[in-house]
């Protein structure tokens, strides 16, 4: 009887487990070597789904000589890393591919003032004329309540033209100005609210 069989590993106290990855794993691809293979290591950039099969030293050898790009130029390395970010599929700029006019084309065709174009009416008033085309802003435009607020401050009504808003702020400046009320606080504090509500009229779009 062979005492060095696997059979005995079973009722060893202490079986042979360098045995047991020889007789269930492959052998290392790696020249000369003959220990089990457990580990795997990518064959090239042009044969992904391929691994060679190595030990855990051999392993470790052939990874820190491994070139990914091995033999690519560096344009041909920048181009794979861009395209790497799309997963190498085609893609286009945005517009180029809906319908006859691109998208820079059809915003250079509106009228001026006029808002965004839109088709399925979500926006209610500000599709006026059922073509999917926003009304300009001066007409029947939705107010928010900061704006609503903002034109408070200025004491003017929701359907102030930008002209109104315009004409109103020089005036309030004027009177409110520190130079015209002797220094007084109360006048300085009451112009910055105008500053502000003028300010922010302005980023929203009514002057």
């Amino acid at each position: 009887m062979n005492a060095n069989s696997p059979l005995f590993d079973r009722i060893r106290v202490k079986p042979d487990q360098d045995r047991s990855l020889r007789a269930e794993l492959p052998g290392c691809q790696w020249p000369s070597c003959k220990a089990p293979a457990t580990h795997r290591a990518p064959k090239g950039r042009l044969r992904a789904s391929e691994y060679w099969q190595f030990c855990l030293e051999h392993a470790r050898e052939y990874n820190n000589s491994y070139n990914f790009f091995a033999g690519m130029s560096d344009d041909a390395i920048a181009k794979y890393q861009k395209d790497d970010v799309t997963g190498h599929r085609p893609t286009w700029k945005m517009g180029s591919l809906g319908g006859e006019r691109s998208r820079g084309s059809r915003a250079k065709s509106r009228p001026a003032g006029w808002a965004a174009e839109d088709p399925f009416g979500l926006f209610g008033e500000a599709a006026a004329d059922g073509k999917g085309h926003a009304r300009p802003a001066s007409e029947g435009r939705k107010i928010l309540n900061a704006q609503r607020r903002a034109l408070d401050v200025l004491g003017l009504e929701p359907d102030a033209t930008k002209a109104d808003i315009k004409a109103r702020f020089k005036l309030l400046v004027k009177r409110h100005h520190p130079d015209a009320n002797g220094g007084d606080r109360g006048s300085e504090e009451r112009l910055r609210d105008i500053i502000q509500a003028y300010n922010y009229l302005k980023s929203a779009g009514f002057c």
